[in-house]
């Protein structure tokens, strides 16, 4: 069967790119060898349409004409199937090779094979494949566990605006959002979306993790200018207090919270199985430290430690 089927997508994509006009369904029957065999017109028209399809995920580009008669045609018209000469180097080629191994979702690590081949079967240097046979102690991936990052992701692409439910840091319930979404970042192990906020009017950053059920797409346009470069990278870090002014202390308990441990710019280690670190302070660090739960606790400054409490406070609430 599988040499069946390869052996009728060849014949349909030679009788597409060799026409110089549209050829009807009928034409097409009429030509290759296992259309004629088909038992009926229904069997006919099912092989038809999935032997188009996987031709065009292949990437074949099929157009669809209408003659003077109301009769629908197909072909594939040369120009438009014809890649522009592969210039790239032993370099690039690796360092394709290498990107494409990134991925860890079986539909993008499929999108990233079938690229490969494409560019390999044009011409492409084989230097990339030195990564394919040669173990690597540190191989490179992108984690990728939220069941909201596909969606968003094809939404990015696409520019469609998108509805979710988010639960922020300190909220208990989740709530509805309406973001127009310009692009994805991962950080520190997760991913974070950047868009308009149509409810709040203005640019917001939403970390994946905290989104609730499905990732809906909705019809219309973009309201809001898409910047050309999006700041989301520098967003997320002031988010997360990165762009820190001051300085905060808090107790971590002994074991824990290696990422605060990480930014520490000092530990003293206590005899109660408590630490007191000092770290950076910005903009969003209360909503951090509300992630460590019970093991952390804010010394200073005031401010800081009433933020938390507020958090903590209102996650209880339920």
């Amino acid at each position: 069967m599988a040499i069946a089927k390869s052996e009728r997508l060849m014949n349909l994509a030679l009788c597409l790119l060799g026409t110089r006009r549209p050829l009807s369904k009928r034409e097409l029957r009429g030509s290759i060898e296992a259309y004629l065999e088909a038992s009926g017109d229904d069997a006919f028209n099912r092989m038809f349409e999935r032997d188009k399809d996987d031709l065009r995920e292949l990437g074949l580009v099929i157009e669809t004409v209408e003659n003077l008669e109301g009769e629908t045609g197909y072909l594939a018209r040369r120009d438009s199937n014809r890649l522009p000469p592969i210039t790239l180097d032993a370099e690039e080629a690796a360092a394709l090779g290498l990107a494409a191994k990134v991925w860890q979702q079986a539909r993008l690590a499929g999108a990233a094979s079938g690229a490969l081949q494409k560019l390999r079967a044009a011409g492409m240097p084989e230097a990339g494949d030195s990564y394919d046979t040669q173990p690597s102690a540190l191989e490179p991936r992108i984690p990728v566990r939220e069941t909201a990052f596909e969606p968003l992701m094809l939404a990015c692409r696409d520019r469609r605006p998108v509805v979710f439910d988010y639960r922020k840091a300190n909220a208990a319930r989740p709530e509805t959002r309406h973001v127009e979404p310009w692009t994805l970042e991962c950080w520190r192990g997760h991913w974070y979306l950047a868009g308009w906020d149509r409810d709040r009017g203005a640019e917001r950053v939403f970390r994946l993790s905290r989104i609730t059920g499905k990732v809906r797409s909705r019809a219309g346009a973009f309201t809001a200018p898409v910047p050309d470069v999006s700041t989301v990278r520098e967003t997320v870090e002031s988010w997360a207090g990165e762009t820190a002014t001051r300085s905060a202390r808090i107790r971590l308990r002994a074991g824990c919270g290696y990422p605060l441990r990480a930014r520490a710019g000092s530990v003293t280690e206590g005899d109660d199985g408590w630490d007191e670190l000092e770290i950076p302070y910005g903009h969003g660090l209360d909503a951090w430290l509300v992630e460590f739960g019970p093991d952390v606790v804010v010394l200073g400054p005031a401010d800081l430690r009433a933020d938390v409490m507020d958090r903590l406070r209102a996650v209880a609430k339920g």
